[in-house]
């Protein structure tokens, strides 16, 4: 039975019940619901401040652009898109940020300030700290050459964050395997095509020496003259200040936003572990020749799948808060 014929009676304390119902329904439904123009009213010039920031960053060090991309997802897939990457430690808080995923690596958190503070000064108390990083991971892909896409926002950020929750596997490690790659993904709701189109990000930054090691040196599936060439800059033994020697993820167009990175894997130039799985005679080969020959098709499922990201658990209506600075809750 639907709810609609369930609400069919005639008696007038039942109609009214139906009706309250039926609002609750649509106003909860659409609290859930983000929306590209939510600040059109609200902070009309949201998306002009962190365009012209992220402009000005990413042409001093494109690589920020990488870094401000990654930061989305890092804060997708931990408990959902809530801007909770950003907080810092407190007295009874451990967050994210010093996670194994995320220690020493994970960067742009000042630019994120910077922009919180603009955005703040015209429009106090309207916008989330997450709806900035996700409106910045866009400006920052189409900085580099990438495809633009309509944000869609009304997130509210988190007070809280999770140490726990950001070393409990929920953010695919560079070790991976393919099949632990699509499982974290598909835990959250992304499918294996969203995988390989989201792990295109890789067309851009870098990684240290720390987590391509191992495939570089033990590997079997890397060009061995690509191999050779990484490990100049990356020596076998660990523990000294060389770990964090950094090389291109994608050693061709480093600083630009497109395919280039799915060639790479065919020819077995993949810079991490988790990056060749893709193409190793795998289920995921045929989407990483597609996307290859096919720049328009990756551009399309990317935008597609990175939408569906950063549709991951938001914080709504009464959910959370705005908080006045990225760093700490209110």
């Amino acid at each position: 039975m639907t709810l609609s014929s369930s609400c069919s009676f005639s008696k007038v304390s039942i109609s009214s019940f139906c009706f309250v119902f039926f609002m609750f329904l649509l106003i909860g439904n659409s609290s859930a619901q983000l929306s590209e123009n939510f600040y059109g009213k609200k902070c009309p010039n949201v998306f002009n401040v962190v365009s012209s920031i992220v402009h000005s960053v990413v042409a001093k060090e494109p690589r920020m652009g990488a870094s401000l991309l990654r930061l989305f997802f890092h804060d997708c897939f931990v408990n959902g898109c809530d801007g909770s990457v950003l907080l810092d430690d407190t007295s009874s808080m451990k967050g994210e940020k010093t996670a194994p995923p995320n220690k020493g690596s994970l960067r742009g958190f000042e630019v994120i300030d910077v922009i919180k503070s603009k955005v703040e000064a015209g429009c106090p108390g309207v916008v989330s700290c997450a709806d900035i990083v996700a409106i910045t991971a866009r400006d920052s892909v189409v900085n580099l050459g990438g495809p633009y896409w309509k944000v869609k926002l009304g997130r509210r950020d988190s007070k809280t964050a999770s140490f726990n929750d950001a070393s409990s596997g929920a953010i695919p490690s560079p070790f991976s395997t393919l099949a632990n790659l699509i499982n974290r993904f598909k835990a959250q709701g992304l499918s294996t095509k969203d995988l390989v189109a989201l792990s295109g990000a890789h067309t851009i930054g870098k990684a240290r020496c720390v987590v391509y090691r191992d495939h570089i040196y033990n590997d079997t599936d890397i060009d061995s003259a690509f191999a050779k060439s990484r490990q100049r800059n990356c020596p076998r033994k660990s523990g000294s200040i060389k770990d964090n020697n950094v090389a291109f993820l994608d050693y061709k167009t480093p600083n630009h936003f497109d395919n280039v990175y799915y060639d790479n894997l065919i020819n077995k130039k993949g810079l991490l572990h988790s990056d060749q799985v893709l193409f190793n005679g795998g289920s995921t080969d045929s989407l990483v020749k597609t996307y290859s020959n096919n720049p328009k098709a990756f551009e399309s499922d990317f935008v597609n799948a990175i939408i569906k990201m950063g549709n991951i658990k938001p914080l709504t209506g009464s959910k959370g808060e705005i908080r006045k600075q990225c760093r700490r809750a209110n």
